[in-house]
C-alpha cells in the first residue's frame, strides 16, 4: 500500500471517521476546519475578507444514504447562503452532490440541488460542484448540464488524474471550473497512476481553461505550479479578472497572503463542521507533503498518539484481512 493509498482507505473508514468527530476539535482539527457552526465559520471568513481574502465554503459531510442526512445538510448550506448575502461576505458555496442524496435517488439530489442553487441565484452567489470519485463523475455532470439549463451561477471542478478530462476541460469551457489533480485512489484504466503524468495534464488543463475558458480557479499549493501560472498570464496577457489562486484553510497561510497582497484573486476553500476526517485524510492522499505544511500547526503529543493508534489498529486489520 502506496502512501497515498493508505491515506485513502483512512478517509473511506466509518469508524475512524465517526471517532474523529467525537474527538476532532480535541486534537487540533480546528486548524484545518474554520469552525463547527455557521457562527464561526462566519468569523473565519470576515477575518480572510479582511486581508483581500475571498472565500468559497463547505459544509462537510461524508457517508450521506439518509434522506434526513441530505434534508439537514442542504437547511445548512441555504442558512450559509443567506448569511453570505445579508452580510456581505465575499464568499460562495462547494458542495458535494453525494451529501445532497446522490447516493440515495437521483430525483431526490436534483430537487436539493435546486433549491440550493436557486437560492443562491436570487443572491447572485455563486455554487461550485464538487467532484468526487468516478464512480459519481458522470451523474454529478449530468446534474450541472441539467441545472445549467436555469441557472448561470454553477461551475464544476475537473480532476486532471481521469483520462476523459482531456475532454471534459474542453466541454466545460463555459463554466467557471476549479481545477485540481484529483484525490481519490481510481482505476487504471481511468485514470493516470503516475505523478509525472498528472502533473503535466494539471499543467495542461490550467493551460488551456485560461486560454480558453470563462473563469479558472487553480487549486493547489505548488509554489511551481504557481509561479508557471504567474508567468503563463504574463506571457499571454491573461487578466487577473479570469482566474484565481485556491488553498486550502489552514494551509500555507503566508503564501496566501502574500498571493492575495500582489494583487492576485485569491479563495480559501474554507470548510466547517464536525465531518472533518474523511476530507482532511484525502488532503493529505493528494498531496501527503501537506502533512508537513501543517503539522506542526495541527498535531501535539497527545494527537500524535491517538492518531498513530488509529492508524496502527487500521494497519493491522488490513493485515489480518489479507492472512485469512
Amino acid at each position: 500500500m502506496t502512501l497515498k493509498d493508505f491515506f485513502i482507505a483512512l478517509s473511506e473508514n466509518q469508524t475512524l471517521n465517526s471517532v474523529a468527530q467525537k474527538y476532532g476539535f480535541k486534537l487540533g482539527a480546528q486548524s484545518v476546519v474554520a469552525g463547527t457552526n455557521i457562527d464561526e465559520v462566519v468569523a473565519s471568513i470576515k477575518e480572510l475578507n479582511a486581508q483581500g481574502i475571498s472565500c468559497t465554503v463547505d459544509n462537510l459531510g461524508e457517508f450521506v444514504f439518509e434522506k434526513s442526512a441530505a434534508l439537514e445538510a442542504k437547511e445548512q448550506i441555504l442558512a450559509v447562503i443567506e448569511r453570505i448575502h445579508s452580510e456581505n461576505l465575499q464568499a460562495h458555496i462547494s458542495l458535494k452532490p453525494s451529501q445532497l442524496g446522490l447516493d440515495i435517488d437521483y430525483d431526490f439530489c436534483y430537487d436539493n440541488l435546486e433549491e440550493i442553487v436557486a437560492a443562491a441565484y436570487n443572491y447572485q452567489i455563486f455554487v461550485n460542484f464538487d467532484m468526487e470519485n468516478y464512480a459519481r463523475l458522470h451523474p454529478s455532470f449530468q446534474l450541472l448540464e441539467k441545472l445549467s439549463e436555469q441557472y448561470n451561477n454553477i461551475g464544476t471542478v475537473i480532476q486532471s488524474y481521469f483520462f476523459e478530462s482531456d475532454d471534459n476541460v474542453d466541454r466545460y469551457k463555459d463554466y467557471r471550473l476549479r481545477l485540481v489533480k484529483g484525490a481519490y485512489k481510481e482505476d487504471s484504466s481511468v485514470a493516470h497512476q503516475a505523478k509525472e503524468e498528472i502533473d503535466r495534464k494539471y499543467i495542461e488543463h490550467i493551460e488551456h481553461h485560461l486560454l480558453h475558458g470563462k473563469f479558472t480557479s487553480i487549486a493547489t499549493h505548488d509554489h511551481n505550479v504557481i509561479n508557471h501560472v504567474k508567468q503563463f498570464v504574463k506571457t499571454h496577457n491573461i487578466p487577473y479578472e479570469k482566474f484565481e489562486f485556491q488553498m486550502l484553510y489552514g494551509f500555507r497561510k503566508e503564501l496566501q497572503l502574500s498571493i492575495a497582497q500582489e494583487g492576485y484573486n485569491f479563495c480559501t476553500y474554507v470548510p466547517f463542521g464536525h465531518d472533518w476526517y474523511g476530507y482532511f485524510m484525502r488532503r493529505l492522499a493528494e498531496r501527503p507533503q501537506n502533512l508537513s505544511l501543517i503539522s506542526k500547526q495541527v498535531f501535539n503529543k497527545k494527537s500524535n498518539t491517538v492518531l498513530a493508534v488509529a492508524a496502527g489498529a487500521f494497519l493491522l486489520g488490513r493485515m489480518t484481512k489479507r492472512k485469512k
